[in-house]
């Protein structure tokens, strides 16, 4: 495959002239060092995508970088035997948008140890549809079942239902095997939930409890908010539930007692996908390709955006008013 000589790409400047962003033309010895040349066809939009993009978020540890921390195309390139030109791969997390260039860019440069071979049962764009927020939600069940989560505990509640991570482990919970109850302020996305597979749709008034304990409502659940709904989870979720932990929409702040852990025995688990190990990212990719891939990833995807179309997906992202995922075109 011929490498051009120029490509265009999302980059993200912060300098004496202030921090900005947008598409400049690069060229490959420009981009981060690695054994993988990828040509990229999708990328997605994630929170961090949105926070990095805008500067809102202190997210890029260095200047200038590609943005984007998910990629997804085919090998142009590779002085690593494993990978041949034409393999399809993937790649999120890692570092990408952080500390070496992203997948907002025709061409990416990656290390080939993060590179994973795109999955039986997976398009190059049903990756991206997934991308972090799928891989964050599967990682989470993955830790809970590790922590022995059985559907006979009780139901999972899933907060920030609607968005990228959410609307997806509604979906994953589901295939899985659980009953899933998703927490929403947007009544008006309830049929959209349940037709990914949710069996209640709740008000974040069921998590607006202040108490250290409350009747055993949960068998536990996925937060994507933080704070009080966080705390108001685990003083809800029955004897040796797991809660995951996976993001901060509201606040990174936890103000609670230790009585879920000490007389439920209640876990709380992380889930920080960007450093997964590699053989967790396979395990994790190989489930997200065929048992727990979801089954309405079209209706998940509710907008496809160019590099010219980031700034405008970004501000609605970052003021609450989207839902679903936005994937990124890279053609």
């Amino acid at each position: 495959m011929p490498l051009p000589a120029r490509f265009p790409a999302f980059r993200i400047h912060n300098d004496d002239a202030g921090y900005r962003s947008g598409i400049e033309p690069l060229a490959l010895e420009q981009l981060s060092p690695g054994e993988v040349v990828i040509r990229a066809r999708w990328s997605s939009v994630n929170y961090k995508d949105a926070l990095a993009g805008t500067g809102q978020g202190k997210i890029l540890r260095r200047f200038p970088l590609v943005g984007g921390i998910d990629v997804a195309g085919e090998v142009a390139a590779s002085t690593d035997p494993a990978f041949r030109e034409g393999d399809l791969v993937l790649t999120t997390g890692c570092g990408l948008s952080e500390v070496r260039d992203g997948g907002y860019s025709q061409y990416v440069r990656l290390e080939s140890k993060w590179v994973i071979p795109l999955p039986t049962g997976l398009s190059l764009r049903e990756a991206m549809v997934l991308g972090t927020a799928g891989f964050t939600a599967a990682l989470a069940l993955l830790r809970m079942l590790e922590n022995r989560q059985k559907p006979e505990l009780g139901p999972l509640a899933v907060t920030g239902a609607t968005g990228g991570v959410g609307s997806l482990a509604v979906d994953i919970f589901s295939r899985a095997g659980f009953e899933v109850h998703a927490i929403s302020g947007k009544a008006d996305r309830a049929d959209y939930l349940k037709t990914l597979g949710a069996r209640a749709v709740l008000g974040r008034e069921a998590l607006a409890t202040t108490r250290p304990l409350e009747s055993a409502r949960f068998g536990g659940g996925l937060d994507n908010v933080g704070g009080s709904m966080l705390t108001s989870l685990l003083a809800q979720t029955a004897p040796y539930g797991n809660v995951a932990s996976a993001g901060l929409a509201a606040t990174g702040e936890l103000d609670m007692t230790v009585m879920p852990f000490i007389i439920r025995g209640v876990s709380l688990l992380g889930v920080a996908s960007a450093g997964t190990a590699r053989d967790l990212r396979d395990q994790v990719w190989q489930h997200l390709g065929s048992d727990w891939k979801p089954a309405h990833l079209d209706l998940i995807c509710t907008r496809e955006a160019s590099l010219d179309e980031l700034p405008a997906v970004f501000s609605t992202m970052l003021e609450g008013r989207s839902f679903g995922r936005t994937v990124v075109r890279l053609d």
